[in-house]
């Protein structure tokens, strides 16, 4: 599997604290082993994000990726507060 962010996520998650920085990677660590670990919460969006599933970072955190199953890629394109990311 590979993974691959887009332009947007790179900058949020810059621009996210060091908390969230790192709850981010240690989630992507458990990700890359085992994609539907329950600490995840790895479930599929509806709605206008129907094409995408996401996966808790911390409490109100979530990175939102979509599968690009033929390619075998996890590409994340967004990564925020439950508030921000699905108003």
């Amino acid at each position: 599997m590979r993974i691959e962010y887009s332009k947007r996520f790179i900058k949020d998650l810059k621009n996210s604290s060091q908390i969230i920085k790192n709850n981010f990677k240690d989630r992507l660590n458990i990700f890359v082993v085992n994609r539907y670990h329950p600490i995840l919460n790895n479930h599929p969006l509806s709605g206008k994000l129907k094409n995408c599933r996401s996966i808790n970072v911390s409490g109100d955190w979530r990175a939102i990726f979509k599968e690009i199953k033929e390619e075998d890629v996890c590409y994340f394109v967004a990564i925020g507060s439950h508030s921000k990311l699905y108003y």
